[in-house]
Parts: structure tokens; sequence; C-alpha cells
């Protein structure tokens, strides 16, 4: 339930800016929050959506599961993020035709990469401090990506929601073992 939800909300956050190159007013509000901030430090913030970071932390995903002995979710910490990714650059982008610089903005690619991979390792790990630390890189690339001029804040609202939705999408649900029988 949770993924189709992310999922829905992906596709509709995108529609009131289809075709066009306009920010909504949420938009313009949080291009302003991310003015002040100089070009340094918002190359700082946007680091974790590198492509060498994102990888290595896929990577990382893919490494715990084999090491727990999950093949399947080893195969699919790679996967996931890819499909998250592929979609994104070849349908949803050429969907939306939402343009921003020249380029096509929506979803956020970088968002996607980023927020897959992420969800995998939360997915994987299950552990508060993976998520808090999750949560604070995706805020600061959000800031990074929206006071550089890359994206709109709505492109990484929809890039986050579509990267968690398929993820959720592809991922196993976990199956409880009963409790054995104590008579």
């Amino acid at each position: 339930m949770p993924a189709a939800v992310c999922g829905l909300l992906a596709v509709v956050l995108g529609l009131p800016f289809a075709g066009g190159t306009t920010p909504g007013a949420v938009d313009a509000v949080a291009a302003g929050w991310t003015a002040h901030l100089s070009p340094g430090v918002l190359r700082v913030l946007v680091f974790p959506t590198e492509p060498y970071v994102v990888i290595t932390l896929g990577v990382l995903a893919a490494v715990l599961c084999l090491r727990a002995g999950r093949k399947p979710e080893a195969a699919l910490a790679i996967a996931a993020p890819l499909l998250a990714v592929a979609l994104t650059a070849f349908v949803l982008k050429p969907l939306y035709d939402r343009w921003k610089n020249d380029t096509l903005v929506y979803p956020s690619g970088h968002t996607v990469s980023l927020v897959a991979v992420l969800t995998v390792l939360v997915l994987v790990t299950r552990k508060t401090i993976v998520v808090v630390l999750s949560a604070v890189a995706l805020l600061a690339a959000t800031a990074g990506l929206v006071g550089l001029g890359y994206h709109y804040l709505t492109d990484v609202a929809g890039g986050t929601l579509f990267a968690v939705a398929v993820v959720l999408f592809s991922w196993p649900v976990p199956r409880r073992v009963p409790a054995r029988s104590a008579g």
C-alpha cells in the first residue's frame, strides 16, 4: 500500500507542471530559502547525489545482503535503483516534459538515484540511524539541487516519491516466522 500511495502521489504531483517551465509557489519559496547559500556550500550539499556516492551506497547494500545470505535482496539492491533511474530517464521525464535550463527536470533523476539506494539501505539494515542519516542526506541534497538551480522542489519531491514507490514495489515483503508451539 505505501508503494502505491507514493507512486500515485509522484504521478499527481507532476501533473500541474507538465509541459511547463515555470516554478510553482512552493518552488519559488524553496528557491528563496536557498538563495543565501554560497555556491561552495551548495556543491557540498549536493554531494550525496554524485554517481560515485550513489554507486558506493548501492554496492554496500548488496554486500550487506550477501553477508546475511540474502541473495535475492542483493540482486534487488542493485536492480531496483537501476529500474527507478531508467523509468525516470526514459519514461517519466519525456512524459512530463517539464524543463529548466534546457533540461528535463521532473522527476529529479539526481533524487531518484539517491533515494532509491537510500531506501534499499533502510530496508536492508532496518536501523534507525540509517533512516536518520538518509533523511539528512536527502535534505542536504534537496537544498543543493534547488540552490544550484538544477531542480525545483517539486522535482525533488516527485523523485523521492517515485524512487520509494519503485523500491517498495520490487522489494519482497518480509514473512513472519510463526513462533514454535510450547506444547
